[in-house]
């Protein structure tokens, strides 16, 4: 068993335990930002390949205590690196820190890119070279107000970053994030799905994959795959068994709309590259006006949220308006809104009956849920 940390949004922590438990990890201990667990390799890429959740699965290499930036260069000078992985392979290196009480960041991470090429010429007579865009190997740092941890990559870039999402549009939102709101929403493949500001697509890319039981992670490849220590024949066997489960692309139920054409253009060029177009159906529309595409379903989309006033003023216009629309040709609905704009549903004139704290990146959301009944909803 070796010891790893998985990250996540905040507020997806409980939906990774999940993610986890299903690859069959053991001992996973949920924290603010992730979860810490223990498992086999095999269950290190099954979560890897599976958790549409988790943002990166990291390997705990090694762990102290430290008083001053020599205690971690010594720290990360014993551990073995040239068994896991070449000095002809790039490297990245990476701190993150919580009530950490050295000045700069900046030389720990110095510290221990010295302390690995260091580690590297006394054992092998090389050093691997540095490479901040597209390292083979990634080395991340975290430390507490009185431990040093360090760890290496297993998943390479983000594993939000499923390969598929080619032509955005402005302020696109994480999959993982998009994939906990959809669990959230309690959404299954077979109810009607709705986002009618899909802008690039990422709930209906999400949805798709999920209704055709893809595994997030079969189009992509891995940091595990780049150690000494990687199992191919393992791998090779999980990879062939996902594939194996995927279900022929079909009509879906899941529905996407936006008033932009150039949005819709998007969402078209990146399910059609994912083979994803014959589970969603696409249109141009303002969510004003369309129809509900089924008797009852669910609803989700991320409206804009203005960070100018111009914007907050038109956008408090148009709240109003939205919660109208949703009264009017909602009913039976269940719809779940992701904003950064607290005011949404005071404008909207809806009681939402539930509201989920999430983050969106850097900023902090709310999903707010309103189910929308005959009748009204006002307060």
């Amino acid at each position: 068993m070796e010891n790893f940390f998985a990250s996540c949004p905040r507020g997806l922590e409980p939906l990774l335990v999940e993610d986890l438990s299903a690859a069959g990890v053991a001992h996973a201990k949920q924290i603010p930002g992730g979860v810490h667990f223990s498992a086999d390799w095999p269950a290190c890429y099954s979560a890897n390949l599976h958790s549409r959740i988790a943002t990166r699965i990291l390997w705990q290499v090694s762990r102290g205590p430290y008083l001053k930036e020599d205690d971690i260069y010594r720290q990360a000078l014993a551990v073995p690196w040239p068994t896991w992985f070449d000095a002809g392979q790039t490297i990245r290196v990476d701190i993150t820190a919580l009530k950490c009480p050295l000045r700069s960041l900046e030389f720990i991470t110095l510290r221990i890119k010295d302390a690995l090429c260091d580690r590297f010429r006394a054992d092998v007579g090389k050093r691997p070279s540095v490479d901040t865009r597209e390292p083979e190997v990634r080395i991340h740092g975290f430390l507490n107000a009185s431990e040093c941890t360090l760890y290496i990559d297993t998943s390479g870039a983000p594993l939000y970053q499923r390969g598929l999402r080619q032509k955005t549009v402005e302020a696109p939102l994480k999959e993982n994030v998009a994939a906990g709101i959809l669990r959230f929403s309690g959404w299954q493949p077979g109810i009607p799905l709705l986002d009618p500001m899909c802008g690039s697509g990422t709930f209906l890319l999400e949805a798709a994959q999920m209704a055709l039981n893809i595994a997030p992670g079969a189009g992509r490849d891995f940091g595990f795959q780049r150690l000494k220590n990687f199992r191919l024949l393992e791998w090779k066997r999980l990879l062939d068994t996902a594939m194996d489960a995927e279900k022929p692309a079909a009509s879906a139920q899941i529905y996407g709309s936006d008033i932009s054409p150039v949005a819709v253009r998007a969402a078209l060029a990146n399910l059609d590259r994912a083979g994803l177009l014959p589970a969603v159906t696409l249109r141009s529309g303002d969510l004003l006006e369309i129809d509900a595409p089924a008797v009852a379903g669910i609803l989700v989309t991320n409206p804009p949220y203005g960070e100018r006033l111009s914007e907050q003023d038109e956008l408090a216009d148009l709240y109003p308006h939205l919660g109208s629309a949703l009264k009017r040709k909602f009913a039976g609905w269940n719809c779940y809104l992701l904003s950064a704009d607290m005011r949404m549903p005071k404008l909207m004139r809806l009681t939402p009956s539930k509201k989920t704290p999430l983050y969106n990146g850097a900023l902090e959301c709310r999903l707010f849920e309103f189910k929308m009944v005959a009748g009204s909803n006002r307060r």
